[in-house]
């Protein structure tokens, strides 16, 4: 059976408290793709200082049997470690996995409804 991983993408950071709100996101998805019939697999990544890698996340996605992976960074823009890091990465992703179809979507802060939901959130602070 074809299975279909997500694997977002994030900086990471020392503080271990920073990836909760990955953690909670991850867990949502998880809810909403078991709650459609799909497959859970859905993990987290990150660039550096926490793990896993995003190598080492494609590797697990693939031991669980995805022939599929889309790689979402949660960054809000497209700096350099989104144009110029992760591109490399995925690139080593393809190669150590070539059965293995791997996407990689925009920066989660250039979508537009992302940018919608995020403007609705400041105006409900005033």
């Amino acid at each position: 059976m074809a299975m279909h991983g997500l694997i977002l993408f994030g900086h990471g950071a020392r503080d271990a408290r920073w990836r909760e709100p990955f953690e909670r996101l991850a867990g949502k998805l998880r809810a909403a793709r078991a709650s459609s019939g799909g497959a859970q697999a859905v993990t987290l990544a990150f660039l550096e200082l926490m793990e896993p890698d995003l190598p080492t996340a494609v590797t697990q996605l693939v031991g669980q049997g995805c022939d599929a992976i889309t790689v979402v960074p949660v960054f809000f823009g497209q700096g350099g470690h989104v144009r110029k890091d992760l591109p490399a990465i995925i690139d080593q992703c393809r190669a150590a996995h070539p059965a293995v179809e791997i996407r990689c979507a925009v920066a989660a802060g250039e979508d537009e409804t992302v940018l919608d939901a995020l403007a609705q959130y400041c105006l409900r602070q005033l």
